[in-house]
């Protein structure tokens, strides 16, 4: 759905395994995140949109992101299937 480079998904990885406050971009989804990709575009994860992680819970599930100016929740298994590129 979305054309990202292999290279680009290599030398990154998936939201879920950034630490905080590590700045990055949405390059796309996994496949398998079908369920909930388009909630997760609708509250502004579309590919190429920056964000920094602010902070995770004790157990890291949930983590807080800001993006577009606002801060966002994601559980684990959402914040996995994003993936994206360090800045």
């Amino acid at each position: 759905m979305f054309d990202y480079k292999k290279e680009e998904i290599n030398m990154s990885g998936n939201l879920g395994e950034l630490g905080i406050g590590i700045k990055g971009r949405v390059l796309g989804y996994e496949k398998d995140a079908r369920s909930y990709r388009r909630r997760l575009m609708a509250m502004g994860l579309t590919p190429s949109t920056e964000f920094k992680v602010i902070r995770r819970a004790p157990l890291g599930d949930p983590m807080e992101i800001n993006v577009r100016g606002y801060s966002l929740s994601l559980r684990k298994h959402e914040a996995s299937a994003v993936l994206v590129q360090k800045l």
